[in-house]
């Protein structure tokens, strides 16, 4: 428990001191987002289930694709699977909804 906290406050400063790239950061995951959506408009209609079917592969695709990046790497190195794909892919969706929320205009 002890790891724990003292991780959590290492990370916490390290994040204080680097906002910036913090920011610049998330905002990539935003036009990652909003880029693979605006692409998918041209595929699916603009009724009710395409804007749905849309949203979901746009939400999904940004954390599958970046936590395929570290797994491939290792897969090359090691020969065998990443044992953290599904970690980095919800910390990512998590960052990513985060963020989108802090966007958001609606509430919900």
């Amino acid at each position: 428990m002890f790891k724990h906290i003292t991780a959590l406050i290492a990370l916490s400063i390290a994040i204080i001191l680097s906002m910036s790239y913090a920011q610049l950061g998330l905002q990539w995951l935003i036009d990652a987002h909003d880029w693979i959506s605006g692409v998918l408009t041209d595929v699916f209609t603009g009724g009710q289930a395409g804007n749905i079917a849309r949203s979901l592969i746009a939400l999904l695709s940004v954390p599958v694709l970046l936590g395929l990046v570290p797994t491939l790497i290792y897969w090359v190195i090691r020969r065998s699977w990443f044992p953290y794909f599904m970690q980095i892919v919800w910390i990512v969706w998590l960052l990513q909804i985060g963020a989108l929320l802090m966007l958001s205009k609606t509430l919900l």
